[in-house]
């Protein structure tokens, strides 16, 4: 099994979190993990860029070559259309539907959804909406991993058991929190 992943954001969503999550879920199964980031401006609402490889062979770079990803993952919609070169052909685009408007001539989102849909494997999900019906507004990256876990290859209890380790020292309430929003991303996505 391997996966190459391009994880996309805007600083403070928890693109962070969702490499590490994954992460964790990879060496709790044995394998192997490669992983690069670009925070940029990441504390001021700039972009936040993680390449993230798991593999059960060995992996012997961290960067993702364009046109190879299996998946990108973005927590707003233009992040994902910015990496879209990235993606293979028969990759999968995991997205949150809310934008991030970060800059004032941020671009159409209807256009910017309507090309990411042009794309044969797409799921765009509005996990902001989501995370907020369920009373977490600030998980709403662990809805759009939800959603993601229909297509990576890793076993949805074990996604759900890295969760748990990543925030345990939190409390029981944030971990449930987090658990029902990836639930939710799941079934959204289904």
């Amino acid at each position: 099994m391997k996966k190459d992943i391009i994880l996309g954001g805007v600083g403070g969503q928890g693109i962070v979190s969702i490499a590490a999550t994954i992460g964790m879920t990879a060496l709790n199964m044995g394998m192997k993990l490669k992983q690069s980031e670009v925070h940029g401006m990441s504390q001021r609402g700039g972009d936040v860029m993680s390449n993230l490889r798991i593999s059960d062979k060995e992996i012997y770079s961290d960067l993702i070559a364009e046109g190879k990803a299996d998946m990108i993952i973005a927590l707003e919609p233009m992040e994902a259309l910015r990496y879209l070169p990235m993606l293979s052909k028969e990759g999968w685009i995991i997205s949150n539907s809310t934008p991030f408007k970060n800059i004032s001539n941020y671009p159409d989102e209807e256009k910017i959804i309507a090309e990411l849909k042009k794309q044969p494997n797409t799921i765009i999900v509005d996990a902001d909406k989501i995370a907020k019906d369920l009373g977490s507004a600030q998980s709403a990256n662990m809805v759009v991993l939800g959603a993601a876990a229909t297509h990576l290859g890793l076993p949805y209890e074990e996604l759900e058991k890295a969760v748990k380790q990543m925030f345990g020292k939190k409390g029981d309430d944030v971990v449930s929190q987090n658990i029902n929003a990836l639930k939710a991303g799941f079934e959204a996505a289904k």
